[in-house]
């Protein structure tokens, strides 16, 4: 398996066709909650604009997808409408006293193992990719995770990700978690 960058359509139509197999609601309740789930679903076209503002990166076992984890600037937030309460929110947000606004960072816009690639390290791989590719650009990247979605919290945890609030929206109860590039992994 190789963890690298995006490179073509083929693999943002395979991104799209994981992420629809692990949609909120496609799945069991107890599939959800032992599994984890994503929460925003995008079109070919959203995924490409985001790509050209910066690669997302995925892992692949020759031509299978094992998983993706979507990088999402700043830039992005009007891409994804979604997300924009989620930037806006950022923006007010604090880290070492500072304002999170005064950092360069990105947020992890999604991330998915393929259900046949869990517990194989693939999510690992994911995040030692986004380190390697962008640790000399940004100094962290930050995420949001829906609380009930334990097993992508206690993953990030284990990455280095650390708590930096809690919110609740019309959708979830979600974390805000950060991960400092200064953290070992």
């Amino acid at each position: 398996m190789n963890a690298l960058l995006v490179s073509t359509d083929k693999e943002l139509q395979q991104i799209l066709e994981l992420q629809k197999m692990n949609l909120r609601g496609v799945n069991d309740q107890t599939t959800e909650k032992e599994q984890g789930f994503v929460t925003v679903t995008h079109t070919l076209k959203k995924l490409q604009q985001l790509n050209g503002y910066e690669r997302s990166v995925i892992v692949k076992d020759n031509q299978e997808l094992a998983g993706y984890a979507l990088v999402m600037t700043i830039e992005c937030s009007t891409a994804i409408p979604e997300l924009f309460p989620l930037f806006e929110r950022l923006n007010k947000l604090m880290y070492n006293g500072r304002p999170v606004s005064t950092y360069r960072f990105y947020t992890m816009g999604q991330i998915c193992v393929a259900a046949t690639y869990r517990g194989r390290g693939v999510f690992d791989m994911l995040y030692r990719q986004h380190k390697e590719a962008f640790s000399q650009k940004y100094d962290f990247v930050i995420t949001s995770i829906a609380t009930r979605n334990v097993r992508s919290i206690r993953a990030h945890e284990r990455i280095g990700f650390k708590k930096l609030e809690m919110f609740t929206d019309d959708l979830d109860e979600w974390m805000v978690v950060i991960w400092d590039w200064n953290t070992k992994m």
